[in-house]
C-alpha cells in the first residue's frame, strides 16, 4: 500500500496522507527472526539494527517530527548474560557509527531511560551524540534504553514529591501536565501511533502516560524484514482512523 495513493484515473496525486506527528516503534521480533533461520539471537539484533537506521531515515525524510523507538527495556536484563552482552556490544558500535552516519542529517538524537546502569563508555557516547545532534532542526529522535514506563512514572512521582517537600511546588500544582512535565519526553506531543511488528498484543511497558489516546497498529510481520512499505500501511490505516479523544 502506497503513502501516496493517486486519484481514480490514475493520472493525478491525491493529496499527501495527514501524519501523525509523533510515532512509537516497539522494534519487537528479532530473536525469533533469528531462531527461525537456524542464527544466534545475537544476529537478528543485528538486522533488526539496519531495519532501525533505514526507517528512522525514511521517517524523517517523509516529515515524521517525533520518533520514539524501543530499544531495550528495563526488563531486558533479564535475558541471558550472553544476549545482554552482545547487545551492549551493538549499541556501542552503533553509537560510535552514529556519529559519523548521522552528521550530515538533521535528526536530532536523544535517549529516554535510566543511563545509570549502561557502561562508561555507552553513556558517554549517548552524551556526544545528544551534544553532536542538540542544534539540528529535524525530527527528533529518541531512542529508549534501560526503559520502562512504570519505572518513569515511580521517578516523576519521587521528583515531584521531592519539589512539594523543598518548597519548589504546592501540592495544587500537581495535574496531569505537570506530571508529563517530569516525564523523560517532557516537552513533546504524545505520541499519535504506536507501532509494533511481530503481532504481539501487548504495550510492554512502553510509553504508559503518553498513549492514553494513542492509536495502535500491529503487523504481523517480525521487525528485521519491516519496510518502507509496512510503514506506509501503518500511516495508511492511522490515517484512516476517527480520532474522537472520549468524545463522540
Amino acid at each position: 500500500m502506497a503513502l501516496f495513493g493517486k486519484s481514480k484515473n490514475n493520472s493525478v496525486d491525491v493529496p499527501p496522507l495527514v501524519l501523525p506527528v509523533h510515532i512509537g516503534i516497539i522494534m519487537d521480533g528479532n530473536g525469533r527472526w533469528a531462531k527461525k533461520r537456524g542464527l544466534p539471537r545475537k544476529a537478528g539484533h543485528s538486522a533488526g539494527a539496519k531495519t532501525f537506521r533505514k526507517i528512522t531515515r525514511y521517517c524523517s525524510d517523509i516529515g515524521i517530527k517525533y520518533l520514539t523507538v524501543y530499544a531495550f527495556s528495563t526488563e531486558n536484563w533479564k535475558r541471558p548474560q550472553d544476549e545482554v552482552n552482545s547487545l551492549m556490544n551493538l549499541f556501542k558500535s552503533y553509537l560510535e557509527e552514529a556519529l559519523s552516519d548521522f552528521k550530515d542529517d538533521s535528526i536530532v538524537v536523544r535517549f529516554i531511560g535510566d543511563k545509570s546502569h549502561f557502561s562508561e563508555d555507552l553513556r558517554n557516547l549517548m552524551i556526544e551524540n545528544e551534544e553532536s545532534s542538540k542544534d539540528r532542526d529535524g525530527m527528533v529522535l529518541n531512542i529508549a534504553m534501560n526503559y520502562g514506563s512504570r519505572d518513569e512514572i515511580v521517578r516523576a512521582v519521587k521528583n515531584i514529591s521531592a519539589d512539594v517537600k523543598n518548597g519548589i511546588l504546592s501540592e495544587d500544582d500537581i495535574n496531569e501536565q505537570l506530571v508529563s512535565d517530569y516525564l523523560y519526553t517532557a516537552g513533546q506531543p504524545d505520541p499519535d501511533l504506536i507501532i509494533r511488528p511481530s503481532g504481539e498484543y501487548r504495550i510492554s511497558n512502553f510509553l504508559l502516560w503518553q498513549s492514553a489516546y494513542t492509536e495502535f497498529v500491529i503487523m504481523n510481520k517480525l521487525w528485521p524484514d519491516f519496510e518502507k512499505s509496512d510503514l506506509d500501511e501503518a500511516l495508511n490505516i492511522y490515517s484512516g482512523r476517527n480520532r474522537r479523544y472520549g468524545g463522540v
